[in-house]
């Protein structure tokens, strides 16, 4: 489905970008993370490119094997989306196709290692419509109202339908890893294992997209790289988030908390965290509903209570 406009007459809703973002080494020697937080598109680009207002864009790519995969697709993935001829009304459309570009240009960028790899994943948002793109194992998780909903899918081998997917361009899965090499089953570069460019591989570049309406309940949105997840469930990220919130209303703040807590979990990886509110405001108080039920006691219960009083 292509993007609606304008957005506000599908929910009502008009979101107010604020984000922050935390990045950290962690135990690793290297740091192979990048991310990008863009809170205007409009005042991003020079005139010449035409984008809807309000606007905003984010990502978080996990590199591996070196930093020049992550490196190249956090500095072109945005401007092929954008430049894209079904951009904006073709929006899934334009998203999948720069994936797929930012890929093939990093194969063919002489001065980089072209065997490194990154996983990515961004949210692309216009007025109210939010569109997550997921090529990986990196997670985007939205807080609603204090509950984790999950926008995106772990791309590991071992998941059921990567497996098949994989098994069936004839690829093979060892004690987890894709070919014995890796452990995503989606990834752009890495190009020693997808072979020559336009082939089909088992290793693939195309992200899977989920898109929905922001509305009045949809209070952030976490981005993060699986180093976070790997010690951290997504409610209780959220969980952690809106309670930061409610204290400061920082959300550079809150990814710093993320990362911090991760890291006192003893994650093993890199961690980088975007943390992106839709309010100018702090989340308010959830008013959890009394009960009105009158609670009763049994009468065996009863006579215990008696029998423990008379021996007072």
């Amino acid at each position: 489905m292509g993007f609606k406009s304008p957005p506000i007459e599908k929910s009502g809703f008009l979101p107010v970008f604020r984000s922050g973002s935390c990045s950290e080494k962690g135990l690793k020697q290297f740091m192979e993370d990048e991310y990008i937080c863009v809170d205007n598109l409009y005042e991003h680009f020079d005139s010449a490119v035409q984008v809807p207002s309000p606007g905003a864009f984010y990502g978080v790519f996990d590199g591996h094997g070196g930093t020049d995969a992550a490196s190249f697709t956090r500095k072109n993935i945005l401007k092929y989306i954008v430049q894209d001829s079904n951009f904006p009304t073709g929006l899934k459309k334009s998203v999948k196709s720069a994936f797929v570009k930012a890929d093939d240009a990093f194969a063919e960028a002489g001065s980089l290692d072209s065997s490194s790899g990154t996983t990515a994943l961004t949210a692309l948002i216009l007025g109210s419509n939010m569109l997550i793109a997921n090529a990986g194992d990196s997670r985007a998780v939205l807080g609603k109202r204090g509950r984790a909903i999950e926008l995106s899918r772990d791309h590991k081998p071992n998941c059921t339908s990567e497996r098949l997917r994989i098994e069936k361009l004839g690829g093979v899965i060892y004690d987890g890893y894709l070919n014995g090499q890796l452990s995503v089953a989606r990834a752009l570069g890495d190009w020693h294992i997808k072979g020559s460019k336009g082939s089909k591989s088992p290793l693939s570049s195309e992200p899977e997209l989920e898109e929905l309406v922001l509305t009045e309940e949809d209070e952030f949105l976490i981005i993060g790289c699986d180093g976070l997840w790997d010690v951290m469930s997504s409610q209780c990220a959220v969980t952690m988030v809106r309670r930061e919130l409610m204290q400061h209303n920082n959300p550079e703040k809150c990814s710093r908390a993320l990362v911090n807590e991760a890291l006192q979990r003893n994650t093993c990886d890199n961690l980088t965290v975007v943390v992106v509110c839709f309010w100018p405001d702090p989340p308010p108080k959830i008013e959890i509903p009394k009960s009105h039920k009158r609670r009763s006691i049994s009468a065996e219960g009863l006579d215990v209570l008696k029998g423990v009083l008379n021996g007072i």
